[in-house]
């Protein structure tokens, strides 16, 4: 989710299933808003693909928020977009 050009929040994938796994159909009744994790893992535009790797295994995610200094969100870097690196 975005406010204004601020990153503020994402719904991933394992978002989804824990509040599946918690609230089974009633899931279907939230917001954007209210499923959403508020302060995600973001890496900067200026940081290195290795500092993006080694952020996800770290924390055990798959992929990262990728934002400038002023937090607009720039793009997205996922594991997959890495594994066909040298780095892997």
């Amino acid at each position: 989710m975005i406010d204004g050009e601020k990153l503020v929040g994402i719904i991933s994938d394992g978002d989804l299933r824990r509040l599946l796994e918690k609230r089974g159909k009633d899931v279907l009744d939230l917001t954007a808003e209210q499923a959403m994790t508020k302060n995600p893992r973001t890496i900067s535009t200026a940081e290195f693909a290795a500092t993006a790797l080694a952020l996800m295994e770290e924390k055990k995610i798959t992929s990262l928020m990728v934002v400038n200094e002023a937090g607009k969100l720039e793009g997205i870097v996922h594991l997959h977009d890495l594994w066909g690196t040298e780095m892997m």
